[in-house]
């Protein structure tokens, strides 16, 4: 009886752990700075709204987030931002699709801090380049509860022009950074 017992508990054990393979947010922190060092003001935008899912299985991932949700302190950089550089209304998203390509590293059985490298497409301003960045995902309880990853973005291989008017004012390099807390995705 206590064999079957055991069976039955490792059986449930290992559904639940199998069925918390996949991480969402809704609620996922971008950061986006093109200050330059000759700039007095900073043109920094905080995005808390990016949507993000985790394949703990596979290591695939995808990020979204509306670009009219970035947030800057300035209401005119923010105009300026979503009108004349990023085309928000012409181009309302950025998504990227990928993956972790060391996944089998990450024990989701084991809470800690993992190094991560991620690859894939980032799609912004109507183009999609190849990105490849360094990250950590944090795991906590057999589930990933936080990602975070730093990486640059050429302005230019997006086709976001800076007018030679701003030229010294905005960085042509944008550091973008990601901090995303995961909850396990319930199964509908």
């Amino acid at each position: 009886m206590k064999k079957i017992i055991l069976i039955v508990v490792l059986f449930i054990t290992a559904t639940n752990i199998q069925a918390q393979t996949k991480f969402f947010t809704k609620a996922g922190k971008i950061t986006f700075d093109a200050t330059s060092p000759s700039s007095p003001d900073k043109i920094y935008g905080t995005n808390d709204k990016a949507t993000s899912v985790i394949d703990a299985a596979s290591g695939a991932m995808e990020f979204a987030l509306l670009m009219k949700a970035f947030a800057f302190d300035k209401a005119l950089m923010q105009e300026h931002f979503n009108e004349n550089y990023v085309e928000s209304d012409k181009f309302p998203k950025a998504v990227f699709k990928g993956s972790i390509t060391n996944m089998k590293e990450v024990n989701l059985q084991k809470d800690g801090s993992y190094p991560i490298k991620v690859k894939g497409n980032l799609t912004m301003h109507g183009v999609t380049k190849e990105v490849t960045a360094d990250g950590k995902l944090t795991v906590k309880g057999g589930a990933i509860v936080n990602g975070t990853s730093k990486f640059n973005v050429l302005l230019s291989d997006f086709n976001v022009g800076i007018p030679s008017l701003v030229k010294d004012k905005v960085a042509p390099e944008a550091k973008i950074t990601v901090d995303i807390n995961y909850d396990p995705l319930k199964a509908s």
